[in-house]
């Protein structure tokens, strides 16, 4: 972040009022007032650069690249960390002030602004996700009907579409027609679904095709199309972490840590950050632990004294890495490539 503007300013977003807080720097003066939505903008447009705090909610981003347009600094925080700042009672005035107070603590991390751009990509994902979600839950509830009658079948989607088409024919000898015509419309609903999510993915690959950070990271082994294009729209500006492990940790792949007197005890993993792009990098791990046919030296030897999940959740830590890498300095993707550290060369 850059020096300090002079004004620091506190705002807690809500859908149709804004509370904010600052003190003046130069007399004292301490400002808590209400603004209505459509006063928000227009307080900060004839303010000199002042630094806003937010918190990163609902509408939060937008409000972000607003007051970036008009000349201010925002640094947006997630919730969970300005809340160890509100000392009593929860209220409006109290967490514009602990607002304030945390964005001035550079312990606080700041959550990146995104385009719009990658707004929508994200957005994307999200409804994708929810079909996803949706789709499975009404094939399960299929199973589950059809399996009252005797009917069970096959769980990959090959099984339970041939299964369901052999159970209907054979249920509509004994069942009424109103339940076997329900079940159909059922079914059909489930390729609508697939159809959806079918297109939502060819629009992603669009914007892979012609976006190059998506392009550079989907050469890494384990990243592909949903992991690519969701990273990128998430990370925001790569250079807003400092290294590869600051990143690795803000997804929630490092372990969490307990300690006192000296002595710190690790724990599983801290699950922080972004669940959604956490589990993508799972998911790929455990694809490349499967079908690679040589793994890594590295990963080989971890896998001879740790368990396969922990084996799992560094191969996903080393992708993370590697994605802030290539994003961060903007080079391709190279498999051969050996890190040093900085000092260690001649």
């Amino acid at each position: 972040m850059n020096a300090t503007p002079k004004t620091v300013v506190g705002v807690d977003t809500a859908k149709n009022v804004f509370q904010i807080y600052t003190v003046d720097k130069d007399t004292g003066e301490l400002t808590s007032k209400q603004l209505k939505r459509s006063q928000f903008l227009s307080w900060f447009a004839n303010r000199e650069p002042c630094l806003v705090g937010m918190e990163a909610c609902g509408g939060s981003q937008h409000w972000a690249r607003k007051l970036q347009g008009l000349g201010h600094e925002v640094k947006l925080m997630a919730g969970k960390t300005v809340k160890a700042f509100v000392p009593g009672n929860k209220n409006d005035a109290a967490d514009a002030r602990a607002i304030w107070v945390a964005a001035q603590q550079s312990c606080v991390k700041a959550v990146a602004v995104k385009t719009e751009e990658q707004q929508a990509v994200l957005a994307l994902h999200r409804i994708r996700r929810q079909l996803v979600k949706n789709r499975t839950a009404q094939r399960n509830e299929l199973r589950g009907l059809v399996a009252e009658y005797g009917e069970v079948f096959g769980l990959r989607k090959a099984g339970f579409e041939a299964g369901m088409k052999e159970a209907l024919a054979r249920l509509s000898e004994r069942l009424p027609a109103m339940l076997i015509d329900t079940l159909r419309e059922q079914w059909d609903e489930l390729h609508r679904l697939d159809e959806r999510i079918a297109r939502i993915e060819a629009r992603l690959l669009a914007w892979l095709r012609q976006d190059r950070a998506a392009r550079a990271i989907a050469e890494i082994p384990g990243v592909g199309l949903l992991t690519a294009t969701a990273a990128v729209a998430t990370m925001g500006q790569p250079k807003t972490f400092r290294s590869g492990r600051e990143f690795a940790a803000w997804i929630g792949l490092v372990p969490a840590q307990t300690g006192t007197g000296g002595k710190v005890r690790l724990l599983k993993i801290s699950k922080r950050g972004d669940i959604y792009l956490r589990s993508l990098l799972v998911q790929g791990a455990h694809s490349i632990q499967r079908h690679a046919k040589v793994l890594p030296t590295w990963l080989q030897e971890i896998s001879k004294r740790r368990p396969s999940n922990v084996v799992t959740i560094a191969l996903a830590n080393k992708m993370a890495r590697t994605i802030w890498a290539v994003l961060a300095h903007e080079r391709a993707y190279d498999r051969a490539y050996v890190s040093v550290r900085p000092g260690t060369l001649n």
